[in-house]
């Protein structure tokens, strides 16, 4: 799965278990609401704002929700430092 793909599951995943919509999700996490809009009508992010995104999720990810397994979940700092 390419990044633009896993950050788009990751946004619905959420949005659907927060009840929420995409935009949602993005307003919280990039303060547009049109960030994952953009990226499902083809348009792509930079690598640093695609880490950035990917850090909120891992940072913000619900403990009752199972982090989507095809993709690839960042280690913490402290984890990489064990």
């Amino acid at each position: 799965m390419d990044q633009k793909t896993a950050l788009i599951t990751l946004a619905e995943t959420l949005a659907t278990h927060q009840g929420v919509t995409h935009f949602a999700i993005s307003m919280r996490v990039h303060r547009k609401g049109d960030f994952f809009k953009n990226l499902m009508d083809g348009s792509d992010c930079r690598t640093a704002t695609a880490a950035k995104v990917l850090a909120f999720f891992h940072e913000n990810w619900p403990a009752d929700l199972e982090w989507p397994a095809d993709i690839p979940r960042p280690k913490t700092s402290k984890e990489e430092a064990a």
